[in-house]
């Protein structure tokens, strides 16, 4: 696979932050008066053009550098550490993985582990409402095999409760497999969950894992149109050690993919889960759950 081209602009910020660039201006800078000292014939305001050029290449490279990288402070002096060492060490270390996020996020994307998704959820929601990003909507996949886990998410929760109290709207759909929803426990657990986004202010839709195609039976959440949260799958290794995407540029594909599974009318994903509530819901309270009734209901979905 052939690697990407660099930008123009990225072209023009590596000339500007180049060392030999930097070395050219100046050896240029000292050589331009010792010259014209040491030649009479040269005219003074051709020195000072000169120079004048170099300042201002000087100056643009200065701002460049300011606006396209972040200056982080180091330590000047090992030796106040009690293992200068031990601590270099460390430092490398933390600095290398920083400066590799900070890349990743320059170019439009971040990888973040799966452990950490719960807090980028809250930023990236949070963001939305301080950005005042259009529109203000926050459209969401689930890849639903342990409800549970989703309910334990207090601080994402809670931004999105923030969210929707501000005028922000929230539709999530639950994709979930035929033969999870055909279990009394799992059922349980799910309409527990979807009562809880419901207070939220969200509008909760379900989708059957088994009749979707491979592209849209994905995990992610897009926030204004302006990012995607991709997740892995729940419940699994995968999604206890791998990691997680965000991406800020080509955000309209995951819209598409979503509501693709979201859908129109009839066959919509509110709408589907209200015929499988409308079942499932009474024989939970009633303590009758009648499988062979459940199983017709999932099948018709």
């Amino acid at each position: 696979m052939s690697q990407a081209q660099p930008s123009p602009l990225s072209r023009i910020s590596a000339v500007l932050n180049s060392p030999a660039l930097s070395a050219v201006v100046t050896v240029v800078g000292f050589a331009a008066p010792v010259v014209g000292w040491a030649m009479d014939r040269v005219n003074l305001k051709v020195l000072l053009v000169v120079q004048a050029v170099l300042i201002l290449i000087l100056a643009v490279g200065h701002y460049w550098t300011r606006k396209t990288y972040i200056q982080l402070r180091r330590v000047t002096n090992l030796k106040t550490m009690d293992n200068a060492e031990y601590y270099n060490q460390v430092r490398t270390g933390l600095e290398a993985e920083l400066i590799s996020n900070y890349n990743e996020i320059a170019d439009g994307h971040l990888r973040v582990f799966s452990s950490d998704v719960p807090r980028f959820s809250a930023l990236l929601v949070n963001a939305v409402t301080a950005s005042q990003a259009q529109p203000q909507r926050i459209l969401a996949a689930d890849l639903t095999t342990d409800p549970t886990l989703l309910t334990g998410r207090r601080e994402y929760i809670s931004a999105n409760r923030r969210f929707t109290e501000s005028g922000g709207t929230i539709n999530r759909v639950f994709i979930v497999f035929a033969t999870d929803l055909g279990k009394a426990d799992f059922a349980r657990s799910l309409l527990d969950l979807v009562g809880q986004h419901r207070d939220l202010g969200v509008t909760c839709g379900l989708a059957v894992r088994d009749r979707l195609r491979a592209e849209q039976a994905i995990d992610a959440v897009i926030f204004a149109d302006a990012a995607a949260l991709v997740e892995e799958e729940q419940g699994g290794a995968d999604y206890q050690r791998g990691r997680s995407s965000v991406h800020f540029k080509g955000i309209g594909r995951w819209t598409s993919r979503f509501e693709s599974v979201w859908g129109h009318g009839a066959d919509s994903a509110p709408r589907v889960l209200q015929a499988y509530e409308a079942v499932a819901r009474p024989q939970l309270d009633a303590g009758t759950w009648d499988q062979g009734r459940i199983d017709t209901t999932v099948a018709s979905l």
